[in-house]
């Protein structure tokens, strides 16, 4: 996989101006076999976490916390030990399930970060055919249900986007080449950008997908891509869609992305307060009750 995407170099002139994320310049590479020794940083993650929903009276039960899937952690740590690439990706599945393992032993709700589903193929240049990515990506996705062996699935989130860079995005793979592999992961809900100017008008995918039984879709109804604060009434709007959809019971609003280094702190609170009173707007216009 190269270091450059294929919208660095069609931006180039933007990107050299812009290093808000600049191109690395060297490999980060494994050289040995991989193992799992965070245990007592994951540990000391998840009694701090507790603190803090403890102070805010907010139960652990309803709470997530977030782990990269086995496939986003390829992308950033190349292999240099293993015979195969598929090898060294279910190496690193059998690592990092110790952790989503302790996060759901702990009470919470574990929710896997894999920008890698849609995002690698921006990644690879040049670009491949949609059918040989179908195929790269279907082996990621076979990762993530191996590192999920023997964790509930109403107790596991499963989010997808295309990276958090304030960039084009003009070489993003559209929603609908991998939507299928996706509802593949053995989750209970999915959670997918919706709010990207870039990716908001595939709403129209769900017209045709179908959401399986008893699982839950969690449009992202609030941007990280922009300083700007949706209205509580643009908010209120992409829920009832989404809930047009694939039903009412069916919908969990969320922000499209982590907003960590996206957006000022205090524009973050200013979002995720639209949000809140975006969703009290849908849910008295979806159910009759704030």
């Amino acid at each position: 996989m190269a270091l450059e995407t294929n919208a660095r170099i069609e931006f180039a002139e933007f990107y050299k101006d812009f290093q808000f994320f600049p191109a690395p310049a060297v490999r980060t590479v494994c050289s040995g076999a991989v193992t799992y020794i965070g245990q007592q940083e994951i540990q000391t993650d998840i009694q701090l976490f507790k603190s803090a929903l403890a102070e805010a009276n907010v139960r652990s039960e309803d709470a997530f916390m977030c782990v990269l899937a086995p496939g986003w952690l390829e992308h950033f740590f190349y292999n240099e030990h293993y015979a195969t690439d598929d090898e060294y990706l279910f190496a690193l599945a059998d690592a990092i399930k110790h952790e989503y393992k302790a996060i759901v032993d702990a009470g919470f709700i574990l929710q896997i970060d894999d920008p890698a589903l849609p995002d690698t193929y921006d990644m690879i240049v040049p670009a491949p055919g949609i059918e040989e990515y179908r195929k790269f990506a279907a082996v990621r996705i076979e990762a993530v249900n191996h590192a999920l062996q023997g964790i509930p699935e109403d107790r596991v989130r499963y989010h997808i986007c295309w990276g958090s860079w304030h960039g084009p995005h003009t070489h993003d793979l559209p929603l609908k080449h991998v939507i299928d592999l996706m509802l593949r992961v053995k989750a209970g809900a999915y959670s997918v950008e919706a709010a990207n100017p870039r990716h908001e008008h595939e709403w129209k995918i769900w017209k045709d997908a179908k959401l399986p039984e008893g699982k839950i879709l969690i449009p992202g109804v609030v941007s990280h891509a922009s300083n700007v604060v949706e209205h509580p009434e643009l908010v209120a709007d992409r829920i009832v869609l989404y809930a047009g959809l694939v039903g009412r019971e069916n919908v969990i609003a969320g922000t499209d992305c982590g907003m960590g280094m996206r957006v000022h702190p205090q524009i973050a609170w200013a979002k995720l307060k639209a949000l809140s009173e975006g969703a009290a707007l849908a849910s008295k216009e979806l159910w009759g009750r704030p």
